[in-house]
């Protein structure tokens, strides 16, 4: 049902390939024209799971047959939907990784969707997507599926920035401590950053991401995150020593490195970011959503920086901060917030 979804988006020009991989892989569509839909729908429809997975060998023909049928200047992508739980051929989550690292090179793009819930490997799957310079997202629902292939289609399909890197810069002369909620899988080395020889994700048009951080102001240090470490000898550690070297009113400064689609060559934009504090409740809507699906995971983990929130916090700031929730994947994220609240009540 996601795949159609996915062909009423394309454009009578566009061409579809279908590759199969229950114990050995095959071809089952050949590149077709998508004017061609009534063929492309049956040969859809005729799709069914059984047997074991040969993943490893479906990417390696969908991507022979993707070089086979490559477009100058187009839009060239292998879609691998799978749960992950590949058995049979190349199995190892390294192998496979190496293998999308080796294909990435060929110029055809890739996106990772995740289906089923059993056996899901969801770790192994968004690391194929990062090692192919590609894209990743599971999909549970029908809901889900039109968001990602309908709705963000453009941000699925066109790669407006590849081995895109982040790196923030915090003013010591403004923050004492700061921690990053989340991306524990997503952490570079800080050499990384400036080698174009890294790789790293990409991005496709009308993409965002949002990056929570945790900070202590100069001189309001916690305790449970004060660093257990021997003062420095060689080093000036004196505050106003250190203030004077950045300006104050700057609380850090945000770079970016970034490749364009078909290029080797990263270029890095910097923007700093000027310490103007809001009252939470006067953030935007998104940005107090956002902060209550982190608490949601710090309750989940029962988390030590959760601080005095609870479940109720989380559903609260989530019902005040739905907005308008076009696509009801908020209210479906109350949900579920709602029914870990029972879950933890009764055990």
């Amino acid at each position: 049902e996601g795949m159609k979804v996915l062909l009423d988006q394309l454009k009578n020009k566009d061409r579809v390939a279908i590759v199969v991989y229950a114990g050995s892989s095959g071809l089952v569509l050949d590149s077709t024209p998508v004017k061609q839909k009534k063929k492309i729908v049956r040969a859809l429809s005729a799709l069914s799971a059984g047997g074991s997975t040969n993943g490893g060998a479906g990417l390696q023909l969908a991507y022979q047959t993707a070089r086979e049928n490559f477009i100058e200047d187009g839009v060239n992508r292998v879609i691998l939907c799978s749960d992950g739980d590949f058995n049979v051929g190349m199995t190892g989550t390294d192998q496979l990784v190496a293998e999308a690292t080796r294909q990435s090179k060929s110029g055809t793009e890739l996106t990772v969707l995740g289906f089923g819930m059993g056996n899901h490997n969801d770790a192994m799957m968004e690391r194929i997507s990062n090692s192919g310079a590609g894209n990743y997202a599971f999909v549970d629902t029908t809901a889900e599926a039109n968001k990602v292939l309908a709705d963000q289609v453009a941000g699925t399909l066109f790669t407006v920035a590849k081995d895109v890197k982040i790196q923030v810069e915090f003013n010591p002369a403004v923050v004492s401590a700061y921690r990053l909620i989340g991306y524990e899988n997503r952490v570079l080395e800080k050499e990384d950053f400036n080698d174009d020889k890294v790789d790293a994700g990409e991005i496709g048009a009308g993409h965002r991401v949002t990056a929570l951080y945790e900070i202590a102001p100069v001189g309001k240090l916690p305790d449970s995150i004060a660093p257990d470490v021997d003062p420095l000898k060689y080093q000036p550690t004196d505050d106003a020593d250190s203030s004077s070297k950045a300006p104050t009113n700057e609380i850090l400064r945000l770079k970016i490195r970034h490749k364009p689609p078909q290029g080797d060559v990263s270029e890095k934009l910097a923007f700093p970011l000027v310490n103007e504090s809001v009252p939470f409740e006067e953030a935007d809507t998104d940005f107090r959503f956002a902060a209550a699906v982190a608490g949601f995971g710090m309750q989940l983990r029962n988390s030590p920086q959760a601080g005095t929130w609870t479940m109720d916090d989380v559903i609260a700031t989530a019902t005040d901060a739905k907005g308008d929730d076009e696509h009801g994947l908020r209210s479906e994220f109350l949900e579920l917030a709602r029914t870990a609240k029972r879950l933890i009540v009764n055990d």
